[in-house]
């Protein structure tokens, strides 16, 4: 299959056209009205630094639901001690920092480049990107970040210096976008970690159904918080 060069108007090709690896074009900008379409159209960029914008569309596609996720018996328990907080939109440029900071396995470098930083940072200044914190005092020791779009939550990345901070702070958003009415967490690529929390694999043709009636729901924007216990 073609590999489309992506033109200055803000369009994508569909999505279906993508090639086996998911790669569906290259070019473009992170420009917040591009991002906020390519993520309606099931699209998301991944690149590294000196490389042209890359857009995937994978297939198949890791999704959770939002009230479905995987607590284990010794993170349900850690959560129940209290030693961790969790706030929502608090931290949002140290968060996306850190998961650009954190050393990957088979990684030279990070995806997340000072480009995309910029263009997340914007996205969450318009209420559409978010970040979910822990703190272990006043340390920020673990945390994520995605895009919020109707009722669908788009993983991006997250991190951790603290046992399970990472996890602590994905179940706790899960639980609370389940609350919310959202139906949708989208984990972009398979990984064993997120497999242990729960998530599965869709065809993407389901996966972008899915997604079509995820955002038939209105928009979240944030600032995020979450709800008052017993509310």
């Amino acid at each position: 299959m073609p590999v489309y060069r992506i033109p200055s108007k803000h369009i994508f090709p569909d999505p279906e056209q993508a090639e086996p690896s998911g790669l569906l074009g290259v070019g473009g900008d992170l420009h917040p009205a591009r991002l906020v379409l390519a993520y309606s159209s099931g699209i998301f960029p991944w690149y590294s630094e000196g490389e042209p914008i890359l857009w995937f569309s994978p297939d198949p596609r890791m999704v959770f639901r939002p009230g479905e996720v995987h607590v284990s018996r010794s993170l349900r328990k850690r959560l129940r001690q209290g030693r961790y907080r969790i706030t929502m939109d608090t931290a949002f440029e140290e968060v996306i920092r850190a998961c650009a900071g954190v050393p990957r396995a088979h990684q030279g470098g990070t995806w997340i480049t000072a480009d995309m930083q910029r263009a997340y940072i914007a996205l969450h200044k318009l209420g559409v990107a978010h970040s979910v914190e822990t703190w272990l005092g006043e340390e920020l020791v673990g945390g994520l970040y995605g895009i919020s779009l109707g009722g669908m939550f788009a993983g991006e990345s997250m991190f951790c210096t603290a046992t399970d901070a990472s996890k602590a702070a994905f179940v706790s958003m899960a639980q609370q976008l389940h609350r919310w009415g959202f139906t949708l967490i989208d984990g972009q690529l398979r990984t064993d970690h997120l497999a242990s929390l729960g998530a599965f694999e869709l065809p993407r043709g389901a996966y972008l159904a899915q997604l079509d009636a995820a955002l038939a729901c209105p928009t979240r924007r944030g600032p995020w918080s979450f709800d008052e216990p017993g509310r």
